[in-house]
């Protein structure tokens, strides 16, 4: 006989989460049909040995009924009175939790498609500068880019090309002198320019370096080279015109996440442009999978005619704006980050005691926090060097009552160098570090050998400290600074191995189940959406990923072996492996 519970979810006498009319009206039928003996009636089930639940309410199962959108059984086959439409034998794959995206930027994943691939293997082609020239004129004739038109392009990386540098107006002038170009860093932080591109800007001799960002200048003069940093990128990023098909590119996008098993994706730092623009796709056609949305915000908000902020609510159209996401500093990979130590290699130019530099001040950092903590909005705060650490946890001490406290659940997001002792007291605090784990894989060579030395470096994404502090944490991708591959994800955080082959930091490896509860469950808690997501749980929202194999029953150097299978969101299967 089926039974079930409903269960509001209270802490601190305020209800985070409600399940939603639909999903109580299904349950409350449940509980009426078993007190009536008529059998429950499920439209697919899953069914084998490999079901990882990660339930803290329920045993062991090999039986998962699913209604419309929603989890209706959890258990035993045998203990499974009800009709099932579809069976799914599971057989030696596995069943989970569909993968949460805890820090990416699916608006700008999506349109990938359109801009020239200028990264270096094995995520683009682009070797040398000479590799990076050719790919870049072949994009313009495939393409037919007409003279005077952008062409953007995306990835390159001064860590991986054979110069080890970045391009500069010389380099991209030698692809065209009548289209500008814009290459963006595989990091987001920093972009390289042609002169074309500088000119319609009107970047010059004679533009200082704005607040928080850095135009990068030829030898000791003040004409600039065509790299920028942080905030001068955004001169250039203002003259872009929309995409034409930016509906199409975001939708194609969120099937790649899929791909990877994702059922939640997140849209990190957006612009109000950018909310508009997925408010309006997912009405045009509603997402396959969650998107939500956190709106960036700066210094132009502390004053009395700050911008509007996006109205936060629940899902419509698989959209919805989650809070706000403020930026502290920039990229360790380029060398813009905030530290407290110098960086092991400067960027050249800078001096021997370089340490990266904040985006805003630590005074406006503080009024951020204490405005929306205030307001009770949720905040990311992009924090690569403990530096910028350091400014997230001062922020977050001031802005919290300790007689009242919040249930506030702010993200330091990649959190790459935090410190022991601020662990310590974002322990304290109940703060959610949210690791770029996947860094030890593409720049952990990088990170030790240029920007870290061995001993920090070693520590980046401390993930096994957080667990022995008892901190709730979670691991990305950033997509698309790398691919929103979820399994190299878990490989990644488990093994640490560089690109080179070599482990980096021994002792900040965790074991599989932990990386997998950080793309789950601790994903869905930082959401505040623990109640409906996360586990495979009676009354949960029907998001499911399978694997061709149990990640569970295998060396975790295998794991790059495992393939996603299939993509089940709100009880709908959205991607399907071929064969």
């Amino acid at each position: 006989m089926y039974t079930g519970e409903i269960i509001l979810l209270i802490k601190r006498g305020k209800i985070l989460r409600r399940l939603t009319d639909i999903r109580l009206a299904i349950l409350l039928s449940l509980l009426m049909l078993s007190g009536c003996n008529e059998a429950p009636q499920a439209d697919i089930a899953f069914y084998g040995d490999n079901i990882i639940t990660l339930s803290e309410q329920s045993g062991p199962a090999n039986f998962v009924a699913v209604k419309d959108d929603t989890i209706i059984f959890v258990g035993q086959r045998d203990d499974w009175n009800g009709q099932t439409a579809e069976v799914v034998n599971l057989e030696d794959s596995a069943l989970l939790p569909g993968f949460i995206d805890a820090h990416g930027h699916v608006a700008w994943h999506g349109k990938l498609s359109a801009m020239a691939n200028v990264a270096s293997p094995p995520v683009g082609p682009a070797e040398d500068m000479m590799g990076l020239v050719s790919v870049l004129k072949s994009y313009i004739t495939l393409n037919a880019v007409a003279e005077g038109e952008w062409v953007v392009g995306m990835g390159y990386d001064d860590s991986l090309l054979a110069e080890k540098r970045h391009p500069t107006t010389r380099d991209l002038d030698e692809v065209s002198t009548s289209h500008p170009i814009l290459l963006i860093h595989v990091s987001g932080h920093l972009s390289a320019v042609n002169s074309k591109a500088l000119e319609i800007a009107g970047i010059n001799e004679n533009t200082p370096n704005p607040p928080g960002g850095v135009i990068r200048r030829l030898g000791d003069s003040q004409k600039p080279n065509g790299v920028l940093e942080e905030t001068a990128i955004l001169a250039i990023q203002a003259l872009l015109p929309a995409s034409e098909n930016g509906s199409e590119l975001i939708h194609g996008g969120l099937l790649d996440y899929a791909r990877h098993g994702i059922t939640t994706a997140q849209d990190g730092a957006s612009s109000p442009g950018v909310i508009n623009e997925l408010r309006s796709a997912s009405s045009e056609k509603p997402f396959p999978i969650d998107v939500v949305s956190f709106q960036r915000v700066d210094e132009a908000y502390l004053g009395e005619n700050s911008p509007p902020l996006a109205i936060l609510g629940e899902y419509e159209n698989g959209f919805r704006v989650g809070g706000v996401k403020m930026v502290l500093d920039g990229s360790p990979q380029g060398k813009t980050a905030y530290l407290t130590q110098p960086y092991k290699v400067p960027p050249k130019g800078a001096a021997q005691n370089y340490r990266g530099y904040p985006i805003m001040p630590a005074e406006s950092v503080d009024k951020l926090f204490a405005k929306f903590i205030d307001a009770g909005v949720p905040i990311l705060a992009h924090a690569n060097g403990d530096a910028a650490a350091d400014l997230f946890v001062n922020a977050l001490q001031s802005s919290i009552d300790a007689a009242n406290f919040p249930d506030h659940r702010t993200v330091m997001i990649h959190a790459q160098t935090v410190r022991e002792d601020q662990l310590d007291l974002m322990a304290e605090m109940k703060a959610i570090p949210s690791f770029f784990s996947a860094h030890t894989f593409y720049w952990g060579d990088w990170h030790r050998d240029s920007v870290f030395g061995v001993k920090r470096a070693s520590r980046i994404s401390p993930t096994q400290s957080s667990l022995d502090k008892g901190i709730v944490f979670t691991v990305h991708n950033d997509s698309p600074v790398v691919p929103p591959d979820m399994i190299r994800l878990l490989w990644a955080t488990t093994n640490r191995l560089t690109r080179s082959g070599q482990v980096l930091g021994q002792e900040q490896r965790i074991s599989t189940l932990e990386a997998i509860k950080a793309v789950t469950i601790n994903a869905a808690y930082q959401y505040f959406e623990e109640d409906k997501k996360g586990t495979i749980d009676v009354g949960k929202q029907a998001d499911f990923v399978i694997l061709s194999k149990n990640p569970l029953a295998m060396p975790t150097t295998e794991l790059l072996n495992i393939k996603v299978e299939r993509t089940i969101a709100r009880g709908k299967t959205i991607f399907e492996l071929d064969g």
